[in-house]
């Protein structure tokens, strides 16, 4: 397997057209198929179906999708790295999140770390939760930011916390709850409820849930994948949340209330070593300068 065969297999996946991938690629229609051929051969599937009409990726081809994306993406990494750029140095730095709202709050923190490192190339990436870690600990990332997991998620890493991040209650601005100035469990534990789907939730958010939901029927609750699908059902009136404050939007919409009987979470870094990574120490001491100085 070679970097051309997989450029060749992401070019038609993004086309789903043979002649439009070898166009791009500035190679011929039977050189791209050839490839094709090849790499179907070495990993033993069919990645495309093919007809006179149409190219579709196949189960195989979508799984093959992400390896061969972050394949291309590793090999571009390290040219750059090691290449020699023309016009000054380039110094890199990959930090995974598994959701938006955490790559979010990264903003100010990069703005202050590129002001001392003007040199440094961010590369921010979202990636499934059940990917991160082993990207992390295979030398993919530089850091992953998010919440600290609980102990029975193994993970092979330095944890750097740099926030202490309240709990809030959020319900949408004409809930009758929105005025009030901070609320216990008991003071919602009636309410309908929208959730994180339990296996992913971390614990501090799981156990949280599991207190409000006692033993009160399916009917009552609406579980969500995201924060950013519970912010809008919690708009839509559906019930309310409760969530890390850091992963509530700043609107008017939605109304964010402080919990005062739930711990605050930690907020942080994963990394691997400091050694020989200038950039990530220094990255590590803005987003605690950035993050801890949030009015939370």
């Amino acid at each position: 397997m070679n970097t051309f065969q997989l450029s060749c297999f992401l070019a038609v996946s993004e086309y789903l057209n043979f002649a439009q991938a070898a166009k791009q690629l500035h190679v011929t229609h039977p050189a791209v198929s050839q490839q094709i051929q090849s790499l179907e051969k070495e990993l033993n599937v069919k990645l495309f179906q093919r007809t006179t009409r149409s190219v579709k990726l196949t189960d195989e081809g979508k799984v093959f999708l992400w390896d061969a994306k972050q394949i291309v993406a590793i090999s571009d990494r390290t040219k750059k790295r090691f290449g020699g750029v023309a016009g000054g140095n380039i110094e890199t730095l990959s930090i995974g999140c598994y959701n938006f709202p955490c790559m979010f709050l990264l903003a100010d923190t990069l703005e202050t770390l590129r002001t001392i490192r003007p040199e440094l190339h961010p590369r921010l990436q979202e990636i499934p939760f059940q990917h991160i870690y082993r990207m992390l600990e295979e030398g993919d990332l530089d850091a992953v930011v998010g919440f600290k997991e609980s102990a029975n998620v193994k993970i092979n890493a330095l944890y750097k916390e740099v926030a202490k991040v309240p709990m809030v209650c959020i319900c949408s601005g004409s809930h009758s709850l929105a005025g009030k100035k901070e609320l216990s469990l008991c003071d919602i534990k009636e309410e309908r409820l929208v959730l994180f789907v339990p296996p992913k939730g971390m614990l501090s958010i799981a156990q949280t849930q599991g207190q409000l939901m006692g033993e009160r029927p399916p009917s009552e609750f609406y579980f969500c994948e995201s924060a950013e699908a519970i912010t809008v059902l919690v708009k839509a009136g559906y019930g309310i949340s409760v969530l890390p404050d850091f992963l509530v939007p700043d609107t008017p919409l939605i109304s964010r209330i402080p919990l005062k009987d739930v711990d605050q979470v930690s907020f942080g870094i994963y990394y691997k070593s400091l050694q020989g990574n200038p950039a990530l120490k220094a990255f590590i001491q803005c987003a605690k300068e950035n993050l801890t100085a949030l009015d939370i």
